[in-house]
């Protein structure tokens, strides 16, 4: 599955990217997912919200590390970099998280009722 994730995580990326990285990164999203889905189901009982929901987690996680967060353009000839609000960083990993609802089980959270 990591190879499909890689191969949609390239297309998003684009050219010169290192591919070592970005398997790494393939890697680490796929873990993250796996810890979450339900039990018994895999990845690919997830159909193409997986490799979907992890290139777009890798993806964000790039960005972030990058610096990334907020530029909305970009321009060779004389440098320019427009960055506007606050940013997207975490809205793929939302929208990974959103499209993966199905099939994840529930969050590390754990309410415990408290003798009164």
């Amino acid at each position: 599955m990591t190879e499909q994730v890689l191969e949609l995580l390239l297309a998003l990326c684009g050219p010169g990217q290192d591919e070592t990285v970005l398997r790494m990164l393939c890697e680490s999203a796929c873990r993250a997912l796996d810890w979450r889905l339900k039990d018994g189901l895999t990845a690919e009982d997830c159909g193409g919200a997986y490799p979907l929901a992890a290139a777009w987690l890798a993806m964000d996680w790039l960005r972030g590390s990058q610096g990334m967060d907020g530029i909305t353009a970009l321009s060779a000839g004389d440098i320019s970099i427009r960055r506007e609000g606050g940013g997207d960083c975490g809205k793929l990993s939302e929208q990974a998280m959103e499209i993966m609802a199905p099939y994840l089980g529930g969050s590390e959270f754990v309410f415990r009722g408290v003798d009164g």
